[in-house]
């Protein structure tokens, strides 16, 4: 059993530190290289919110106290920053590709990042500490 939940932990951490760090990236670069990493994005947040579940399940389900609040507030934050990026940025690209491929991605894929990008800071920072509020 210990050696599924070390596999779990390593999967959430590694895809949740690649999902995070190619958000600030891409916020900090206005969303450049958004076309390239879109889809291992998706692909990484998506690991990363299901082995959460999976290790919300197996560790705290049963709990309601500081710690779980707070791992609480991070995958709220994280699934709002999903969706802000499924929403505008997807949405963006989806429309470029209709568009030819080659258009320009409208100032607003920067500021989603800049958004989703605040909102996994958060959700990186409440899960760090959550095991010491």
């Amino acid at each position: 059993m210990y050696y599924v939940l070390v596999i779990a932990i390593a999967l959430h951490v590694l895809s949740a530190v690649f999902w995070a760090g190619s958000t600030a990236a891409l916020a900090r670069t206005g969303g450049s290289e958004a076309r390239r990493l879109f889809r291992p994005q998706m692909g990484a947040a998506m690991v990363a919110i299901l082995t959460g579940g999976y290790l919300w399940h197996v560790m705290h389900q049963a709990a309601v106290g500081p710690m779980e609040r707070s791992l609480m507030i991070g995958a709220l934050s994280a699934l709002v920053a999903l969706l802000v990026q499924v929403a505008v940025v997807g949405g963006a690209l989806r429309k470029a590709q209709v568009d030819g491929g080659m258009a320009a991605l409208p100032a607003r894929v920067a500021i989603a990042h800049r958004i989703a990008a605040g909102l996994l800071m958060i959700a990186v920072v409440t899960m760090a500490v959550a095991r010491y509020v």
